[in-house]
Order: structure tokens, then C-alpha cells, then sequence
């Protein structure tokens, strides 16, 4: 898929948001979820990521059953990977009827990966 191509279908999916997506949406934008911006249908390679925070190397995935073992999942998390993205997936229904526990997953992600990249305010010189 030429570049144009996939531009407009990620502007598409942005308009047609599921459900859960928007949901999801509702509780990630403007910086809601611990000052993270995250961008939606998100153009990485020759996918588009449901959401990205780019800061953090970020990609949330949101799953229906048409995903349900499906092989060509585990590729694009592959070549996500190697892209230097992590990839958190979550089921749709998980997150329309636990958005909380999911943003609480992706919170301790968030949060991990912050105290990994934030330096220790102590001086290990002093004793």
C-alpha cells in the first residue's frame, strides 16, 4: 500500500471508529492518561495501529473475534517490534465493559517504562 493509500485509510478508521475504539479514544486523548499523547490509526510500515504513543514506543491494539488466533496478528506485532514499538492488545469487549482495567494495564506499562527511562534521583555515591 502506497503511502497516500494508507494515509487515507487511516483517516477513514479514524471516522469509523468501533465502539471500543471510541471508548478507548475518550480516555487516552488530550493527554488524559499520565500526560501521554497518543495518536489514533496511527500509519507505522505497512500497518496502521489502532494507537500509538510515540514518546513511550507505544501501540495499543484493540481485538475483536475475527482475531482469534490469527496468525497475521502475531506478524504485525513482529515487524511492530523490530520497528522498537511495544504492542498491548486488549480484547473489545474487555474494554467496553472493563475500561478501567484496561487503562490501569496500560497505566503499569506506562508507569514501568518510566521508572526505566527516568534517572534515580538518589547519588549512589552518597552511602
Amino acid at each position: 500500500m502506497r503511502e497516500g493509500q494508507k494515509r487515507g485509510l487511516a483517516r477513514k478508521l479514524r471516522r469509523d471508529m468501533t465502539e471500543a475504539e471510541r471508548q478507548l479514544w475518550y480516555r487516552l486523548r488530550d493527554r488524559r492518561l499520565l500526560g501521554c499523547k497518543f495518536r489514533r490509526q496511527w500509519p507505522v510500515g505497512p500497518y496502521v495501529a489502532d494507537f500509538a504513543c510515540l514518546e513511550h514506543r507505544l501501540i495499543l491494539e484493540l481485538d475483536g473475534s475475527q482475531h482469534l488466533n490469527s496468525a497475521h496478528d502475531g506478524v504485525r506485532d513482529e515487524f511492530l517490534r523490530r520497528q522498537g514499538f511495544a504492542v498491548l492488545r486488549f480484547w473489545n469487549n474487555d474494554v467496553l465493559a472493563k475500561t478501567d482495567d484496561v487503562c490501569d494495564a496500560i497505566l503499569r506499562w506506562l508507569s514501568d517504562r518510566s521508572s526505566i527511562l527516568s534517572p534515580s534521583r538518589e547519588n549512589p555515591e552518597k552511602g
